[in-house]
């Protein structure tokens, strides 16, 4: 669980590419909008495909629990993947992981995840759905007092993350800073609790049907420390499931809902476009001070602050 012809669609765990060979088929794809956000806290618009001479398999496989593809987006590419590798899970091509060679921000929901830790109690981070260690690499090198546990259930995902996505240097360089579990995040937990939980979990194209259970948010609550909070993927309508009939904006609204019931009142949610179908990350937690929150972020990380609303139950 991670946390995700080739058909990409950023959003989580999940964006969607397309990619086309050039001698074929048009470079442009008007029917997807890619969509990264820019320092301001604007949205610029990437309508065309990337060339496929201009993208890299460097690792395909099925494992136990994924089909696993590692792809290489060339810097020639005029597109906001340029430069990066993306770690691709289920048959919809759903990207769950993605490290560039020359920057650490990602212009994606993994920087959300990366403005959580001004906000919490001290005490170790818990990832459950850890990928390939997209959010782990960029909370140990913007916070040096970070500790985080992270939970993958796919030894595979850790392999790969270990071979192509430097997870195996920041192991190397983090060794009393950075522990990663093979298993069941769902039964991920610490001695102490966790300051915060960051939760990714998608199987099959879809946000885990555990998730769409309050008891399973109950039994995240008693995990936190005093303080604590939950800071959520939770998709929408743009995740592609592996199963039709699974529709990302149901599924985020049922998820929502669970989460409410356990923190009434308390739920936040931040959408990552300019459309009420892109994708969400919600947070658990009375309101911090903003001032406070922006003040201990990186400048190109504070616009995002403003941009959570409270949850309103559909």
């Amino acid at each position: 669980m991670a946390a995700g012809i080739i058909s990409l669609q950023f959003q989580p765990s999940i964006f969607q590419i397309p990619l086309y060979p050039s001698s074929s088929k048009p470079k442009t794809f008007k029917p997807l909008t890619l969509r990264s956000q820019k320092s301001d806290g604007t949205t610029k618009t990437h309508e065309d495909g990337i060339p496929i001479n201009l993208v890299k398999t460097l690792a395909q496989f099925k494992s136990r629990h994924n089909f696993i593809r590692v792809l290489e987006v060339s810097r020639k590419s005029d597109h906001p993947f340029a430069g990066s590798r993306l770690l691709l899970l289920d048959a919809p091509g759903n990207i769950h992981s993605i490290s560039f060679l020359l920057k650490l921000l990602t212009g994606t929901y993994f920087d959300v995840f990366a403005t959580f830790p001004p906000i919490l109690p001290p005490g170790p981070l818990g990832i459950l759905g850890f990928g390939a260690g997209s959010a782990a690499k960029l909370i140990l090198e913007l916070y040096p007092q970070g500790v985080i546990h992270g939970w993958e259930l796919d030894p595979a995902v850790i392999g790969v993350g270990r071979e192509y996505f430097g997870l195996a240097k920041l192991e190397r360089q983090y060794p009393d800073r950075l522990f990663i579990y093979v298993g069941n995040a769902l039964s991920a937990n610490v001695d102490s609790g966790f300051s915060g939980l960051m939760v990714d979990l998608f199987s099959k194209g879809c946000l885990i049907p555990e998730l769409q259970d309050p008891d399973t948010w109950m039994k995240m609550k008693k995990k936190l420390r005093e303080g604590g909070r939950i800071m959520v993927n939770v998709g929408g309508s743009c995740v592609e499931a592996e199963d039709s009939r699974r529709d990302g904006k149901v599924i985020m609204e049922e998820t929502l809902k669970a989460m409410e019931k356990v923190f009434p009142g308390e739920v936040r949610v931040l959408n990552l476009g300019s459309r009420k179908d892109d994708s969400s990350i919600a947070v658990t937690g009375g309101l911090p001070d903003l001032d406070l929150w922006k003040e201990n972020l990186p400048k190109s990380l504070r616009f995002y602050v403003d941009m959570w609303n409270p949850y309103i139950v559909v």
